[in-house]
């Protein structure tokens, strides 16, 4: 009797292919992992997916009413193509298919008011929706609105506290539940100011003043950054936006009162020209009407002189060579 032993240089047969398996459905097991790990970690809410305000709410849910509103029409349009392309395949006999062109009213009727009053449904919740999330409404909150003056750089952002009397670059604090209002002014090109998760993007233009009324609900920090090209710099045009306790809110005035330089006309000048990367600064004084000053620079192209010792806010005109008048308002914004 004669008793055949198959083997291969790995062993006997079989055993290498068996490993070779192994392995495979190994590699398929983790870079399955990898993927459901990737695909878990890109759906965790994030930007507008996780607002933090009342206008971020707003907005959201203005989107996922927008969007269920459309897929009304885009579901059973999907569902119809399918069903038609498997009914009329050319192996189904029981398909009636006519060359014969013909007209029915019905259908013609159900194919344009459906999507006309889609279209009138959809029309109408964004209209009230864009007027009640007006950039200028006021927002009620638990605290008297908080001042703040922004304006864009190349490529920085400008905070100025007024009735605080401080500044900070690529910082922006927040005291939580407080309305903020902003205004904002670009001393350069056109940017667009923009914190995802506590609401809408608004423009910021030379020589013009837009406004801006925000709220954050939760203590943390949110990104914010241009959403407006604006050159070389636009990708570190950067900052962090930090909501936090009112106490800590006032202990950080306090602090910042206490160090750092003056944010003067020098300081401006300084600052204003084109930098990338700023890390955040803070100021413990402003010149006085600083932001109307920049404005009314940035509409003559003159530089921005320091003020004279208490000099008041009727004396702008006189420091630059130039009479003074009020920053032009952006319609609608």
């Amino acid at each position: 009797m004669l008793d055949w032993h198959y083997s291969t240089p790995d062993g006997p047969y079989g055993l290498a292919s068996d490993a070779r398996h192994g392995r495979r459905r190994s590699d398929s097991f983790r870079a399955l992992c990898a993927c459901a790990a990737l695909l878990v970690t890109s759906c965790q809410p994030t930007g507008i997916l996780d607002p933090q305000g009342p206008v971020a709410s707003a907005e959201w849910l203005l989107m996922v009413n927008s969007t269920a509103i459309m897929l009304v029409v885009v579901v059973p349009v999907i569902l119809a193509t399918l069903g038609f392309a498997w009914w009329y395949r050319a192996s189904n006999p029981r398909a009636i298919r006519s060359p014969d062109e013909s007209y029915e009213g019905r259908i013609e009727f159900v194919v344009w008011s459906i999507p006309a009053l889609i279209v009138i449904l959809l029309g109408g919740v964004i209209w009230i929706g864009s007027h009640q999330l007006d950039p200028r409404a006021p927002i009620q909150g638990k605290a008297d609105p908080l001042r703040v003056e922004v304006v864009a750089l190349d490529w920085k952002w400008l905070f100025i506290y007024p009735d605080q009397g401080i500044a900070a670059v690529n910082q922006l604090v927040l005291p939580v539940g407080t309305p903020v209002d902003f205004r904002l002014t670009s001393a350069t090109v056109m940017n667009s100011f923009f914190i995802p998760q506590l609401g809408s993007q608004i423009y910021t233009m030379g020589g013009m003043t837009t406004h801006l009324n925000l709220l954050a609900d939760e203590q943390g920090e949110y990104p914010g950054f241009s959403a407006n090209f604006s050159g070389d710099g636009f990708a570190e045009m950067r900052f962090i936006a930090k909501a936090v306790p009112a106490g800590d809110f006032d202990a950080w005035v306090a602090r910042v009162r206490g160090t750092g330089p003056a944010l003067d006309g020098a300081g401006y000048t300084q600052l204003a020209k084109p930098s990338i990367a700023v890390p955040p600064t803070t100021y413990q004084s402003v010149q006085p009407n600083l932001f109307e000053r920049i404005i009314e620079q940035t509409v003559s192209g003159s530089t921005l002189p320091n003020p004279p010792p208490h000099a008041g806010e009727g004396k702008v005109g006189a420091e630059t060579g130039a009479a003074w008048c009020p920053p032009v308002q952006q319609a609608g914004g």
